[in-house]
């Protein structure tokens, strides 16, 4: 099934894998219950290497590919989506634009702890009244003498609460929409600056996603990322990668609903033989699995594509988008299998389901993908 992957990959997959159910697994259906998020399973990730997986081991971090990350974040969603989307938000959203646009002073003052799982990362791009259209983005920042002085508010913004670093935009100047929006760092703490209310949500309920709110919150001028006005294109560019890694969540979730459905079926009888003895159930799978080896494809070869430094921009925007709509339908089939049971806590697929739901809008909704793809086959 993985013949296109290189015996490291193999190796780090089956690594991982184990980890996975050793350690995430046994916490999943508590976190979801409780939508508490899990600080063990967190410093365990760290220990483990995982929070660092695509950066050099100079900057604290692992020193693998991005397919290896890609890997990483399926197999931990293949039993919890929310440790999975907990490690693709760090990463993706929160780590690497620091990586890709930060000074050398910034990386080491914030990539480092971040890689190494010291310190939680955070991405806050989404408005209460700003969504798919970032180019609107209210939140304001101003530079008075030496600092930056920041206000407005973010929404939905996932470990946002409990980040230690949150990189962020904000517009300098609103009459040039996109064009004036810059980047910049702030940190847990700053004056000014604080979380507001916790998101009780349909799924991933064991992750944090926070309101950030900021009143005339001061931060030093050197925390700006990357140059003044080119917020708006550091975040399009990290928006591209982090589609990677939505899709991986989607091929962990719909692997995880696969291989449940393929143990029910095994156990489950009707008429005296088990599901899997009939021909509709085994479509089902057969359907499922085609869907995820599908899927598969596109995001690890989005992943390499990323690796070797080429604009993915079209590629990052396919894999989510199937990825994402093939967990949906994937987890929808699942429960199908488990007739009455799959809408039960007793068996993990309707978990599955709700956190599936989220792929489909994080990062940029499907029609938002949709859009995407089309501009980049028809041009701007």
């Amino acid at each position: 099934m993985f013949a296109e992957l290189s015996e490291e990959h193999i190796k780090y997959r089956e690594k991982v894998r184990k980890f996975a159910e050793d350690v995430v697994a046994p916490k999943a259906a508590e976190i979801d219950e409780s939508g508490e998020f899990s600080w063990d399973t967190f410093k365990k990730m760290a220990e483990f290497g995982l929070l660092g997986v695509p950066f050099p081991k100079e900057y604290g971090g692992a020193g693998l590919d991005d397919l290896s990350y890609a890997i990483a974040v399926e197999e931990i969603s293949r039993v919890c989506g929310s440790t999975g989307v907990t490690l693709a938000a760090h990463v993706s959203l929160g780590t690497y634009p620091i990586y890709d646009y930060g000074t050398e002073e910034q990386k080491r003052r914030y990539l480092i702890p971040l890689a190494k799982g010291e310190h939680i990362g955070s991405f806050g791009l989404t408005e209460p009244n700003t969504g798919s259209d970032a180019a609107a983005t209210e939140t304001t920042a101003k530079l008075v003498g030496d600092k930056w002085v920041i206000n407005g508010t973010k929404r939905f913004i996932t470990s946002g609460a409990i980040a230690d670093t949150i990189v962020f935009t904000a517009s300098q100047d609103r009459s040039k929409g996109a064009h004036g929006i810059s980047a910049f760092i702030v940190e847990k703490g700053t004056p000014g600056f604080s979380s507001g209310k916790d998101e009780n949500k349909l799924g991933l309920r064991g992750s944090v996603t926070s309101e950030l709110v900021f009143e005339d919150c001061t931060i030093p001028k050197e925390n700006l990322l990357g140059k003044e006005y080119e917020g708006f294109k550091i975040f399009m560019h990290t928006l591209d990668s982090g589609r990677i890694s939505i899709g991986a969540m989607g091929l962990g979730i719909a692997q995880g609903a696969l291989d449940a459905s393929i143990k029910y079926a095994k156990e489950r009888t009707h008429s005296g033989k088990p599901l899997l003895k009939y021909q509709l159930i085994q479509k089902l799978i057969a359907d499922m699995a085609t869907e995820i080896e599908a899927a598969r494809h596109l995001v690890y070869h989005a992943a390499r594509l990323k690796g070797m430094g080429k604009n993915i921009t079209k590629e990052g925007a396919i894999a989510k988008l199937y990825a994402s709509e093939m967990a949906m339908r994937v987890s929808t089939k699942a429960i199908q299998i488990h007739g009455s049971h799959g809408l039960t806590k007793e068996y993990p697929v309707e978990r599955f389901l709700r956190d599936a739901k989220l792929l489909e809008i994080g990062e940029g909704t499907s029609e938002i993908q949709r859009i995407v793809i089309a501009r980049q086959i028809l041009g701007k």
